[in-house]
């Protein structure tokens, strides 16, 4: 088997994981399975994020009271995972092959302490030929801390593992000029980096049981494609869609081509480090210019003119130019309240080192 890629991140959403009724569907479960199996033997190296544990929650227990969105998410989550990953784990058992409980929050990506430690276990389960199964743990998650949806996470690992693309696997065949249901909408095979489409016509749709849409896939992609990731989007629901992905660039589905320049270490944590950033900062013209040029500079205090929030030494804030849009992010070497004291002076140490520095 001729295959596109090297290694891979699958994510499967709630409605390709579930009926109409809200149970499991084993049939379709099993069939994505046997697909990674076949994979995984033919030399990819994989990692699977899955929704669908709240989906089989609530097909499983009937409230007794009415519950807040949080608790009964928590509740449909703790009793679904059980059941989620136990079908995973007899579906890869059943093809010889051992797969790995992976629960995350959002906030794990926030310290680079524990990115890197969960970097570092991905690394481990695939060294040992293990299929690492990945979800948000909705259980402990509340709203300020969860992520858009598993679109996101598993572009953030995508990223994190250096993985060469990323398959979003969703009940349409990819992304259209309009809803899918739109007679006259049409798919678009694929959107090369920088080319830039009308979003407000692409569908923001949800399914029955996710929490994202098709313009959160739609950014998602964007910004991995920016960082050289491939990213296909395509109809779990059809039979054999992965094997086609990889291994026929004509299948079915949205391409999203990626630049030719791979994102690399601590900028690949910074790009994706926006929700996690504790203040930030004003930079004059110069700077910007400074910044923005072909040269690679550090920002130095001399070029910040105004501080917003609180932050400490390594935390993570936004750089923004006079007219207030983002320019990038990067980690403090200065505490806020130095920032503000010294901000315009001439001090030895960069405000935000190069090799610290995400620019947008």
């Amino acid at each position: 088997m001729s295959l596109l890629y090297t290694k891979i991140v699958v994510k499967v959403g709630s409605n390709v994981l579930t009926s109409e009724d809200g149970m499991l569907n084993i049939r379709r479960m099993a069939h994505i399975v046997d697909q990674l199996a076949t994979l995984r033997k033919a030399g990819l190296q994989v990692i699977l994020v899955t929704s669908g544990a709240v989906a089989a929650g609530r097909a499983e227990v009937d409230l007794q009271r009415k519950l807040d969105p949080v608790s009964s998410r928590q509740l449909w989550s703790a009793v679904g995972q059980v059941k989620l990953i136990n079908q995973y784990a007899d579906l890869f058992r059943a093809n010889g092959m051992i797969c790995a409980q992976v629960l995350t929050t959002k906030e794990n990506f926030s310290d680079r302490l524990h990115y890197l430690n969960m970097r570092n276990c991905m690394t481990t389960l695939l060294e040992n030929d293990v299929i690492p199964v990945v979800n948000e743990n909705d259980t402990i998650s509340v709203t300020e801390l969860m992520f858009t949806d598993n679109d996101e996470l598993s572009g953030l690992i995508a990223s994190m593992m250096d993985m060469e693309a990323l398959v979003l696997l969703t009940n349409v065949d990819g992304v259209f000029t309009g809803s899918p249901d739109d007679p006259q909408s049409r798919l678009i095979a694929s959107i090369t980096h920088g080319e830039t489409l009308d979003i407000e016509a692409i569908s923001g749709k949800r399914s029955n049981f996710g929490r994202g849409g098709m313009l959160t896939k739609y950014h998602i992609a964007t910004k991995l494609a920016g960082q050289g990731v491939s990213v296909h989007i395509a109809n779990g629901l059809k039979d054999n869609t992965l094997f086609n992905i990889l291994t026929d660039t004509n299948a079915v589905q949205t391409h999203f081509k990626p630049s030719k320049k791979r994102s690399t270490g601590v900028r690949k944590w910074l790009s994706h480090s926006d929700d996690f950033a504790k203040g930030e900062v004003v930079i004059n013209k110069g700077a910007a210019e400074a910044l923005l040029s072909d040269d690679a500079i550090s920002l130095l205090l001399i070029g910040v003119v105004g501080v917003t929030g609180y932050f400490k030494e390594g935390d993570i804030v936004r750089v923004k130019d006079l007219n207030g849009e983002l320019i990038g992010l990067g980690k403090a070497s200065y505490a806020s309240e130095e920032v503000v004291k010294e901000m315009g002076g001439k001090m030895s140490k960069p405000f935000i080192h190069y090799d610290y520095l995400y620019l947008i």
